[in-house]
């Protein structure tokens, strides 16, 4: 029997995958064409998708959930994102689930301290 996720439980996986480093379980949460539009970028398909998180997952630290709110096949969650480079930043992630799969995802923060900390770096 198989058993599919509900799109509250694939989101609580996809920030758990993701704050550890996880990329072949988040591949399999995302559908193949999963179109991502966030603050730093947008991403089509599973491949763009899985490249971004990798590049925000080298300064990533922590995912500090503070609520997350689902109703049928749409998530919202409401986190500080905690990275080397930035002090924590306020962040809103929705997602939509269609066929067991995260398909679309939009993310928004303000950028700014994000942006400046990758530019000290270079």
């Amino acid at each position: 029997m198989t058993t599919t996720k509900s799109a509250r439980e694939l989101a609580e996986t996809y920030f758990t995958a993701w704050e550890a480093g996880d990329f072949e379980t988040l591949r399999g949460l995302l559908a193949d064409d999963v179109d991502f539009v966030g603050a730093l970028g947008t991403a089509s398909g599973v491949e763009e998708a899985l490249a971004g998180l990798r590049g925000l997952g080298r300064v990533l630290e922590k995912i500090d959930v503070k609520v997350r709110v689902a109703e049928g096949d749409e998530v919202i969650t409401w986190f500080e994102l905690h990275t080397s480079v930035a002090e924590p930043t306020p962040t809103v992630n929705w997602m939509h689930v269609e066929d067991g799969k995260i398909a679309r995802i939009r993310v928004t923060f303000d950028p700014r301290a994000l942006l400046a900390g990758f530019e000290k770096q270079n």
